[in-house]
């Protein structure tokens, strides 16, 4: 590895980072400060390294914001849901299970293209249940055209749409925290 390298990787990150959109932020902090109000909950989701961002963003929603937030990652609940329904429709089963029309459900995935997290984000729309996309690679992604507001990083590196998407969130966490 060199210097070129890693300033270059930097440069890139902090260019994603910052290109985000102020009125989709604070539209997106007021979804879940009425989700607090009304002491419903946050439930997020994503495919693997989404997955695992939603459940460290969830557990930060939880203990540091004082917001409930879940995320279904427990692997019985979804082996369970995909060998019942198939892997394209197992979260839109679990929503279905655990969703109420009060809740905000943040749905993450690189390309957008995941037809779990589409079906999903249907079972949202039909169900009027208010949904938060984060997505990354091709702009005009099916998922991004399905939530009430769409965080889009302009980039086809799962690394750094991830890790992307892991900032945006836990910048949330942080503007609620320190401003209750």
């Amino acid at each position: 590895m060199n210097k070129k390298f890693v300033n270059n990787y930097n440069q890139d990150l902090n260019d994603l980072l910052n290109d985000i959109n102020i009125e989709d932020l604070n539209n997106s902090i007021k979804f879940i400060k009425r989700v607090k109000k009304k002491d419903s909950k946050v439930i997020l989701a994503g495919n693997g390294g989404s997955a695992a961002l939603s459940s460290h963003v969830a557990v930060d929603f939880t203990k540091a914001a004082k917001i409930r937030a879940i995320n279904f990652n427990e692997a019985d609940l979804i082996t369970c849901y995909a060998n019942d329904y198939g892997y394209e429709n197992w979260l839109f089963q679990a929503l279905k299970s655990y969703a109420k029309k009060d809740d905000l459900v943040i749905l993450v995935s690189s390309s957008g293209k995941s037809k779990n997290m589409i079906n999903a984000a249907h079972f949202c729309k039909k169900q009027k249940i208010n949904l938060i996309t984060f997505t990354g690679f091709n702009k005009n992604n099916n998922l991004r055209k399905l939530g009430k507001i769409n965080f889009w990083c302009n980039s086809k590196s799962y690394n750094k749409v991830e890790m992307t998407h892991h900032v945006w969130l836990l910048m949330i966490v942080d503007y609620i925290i320190k401003f209750k």
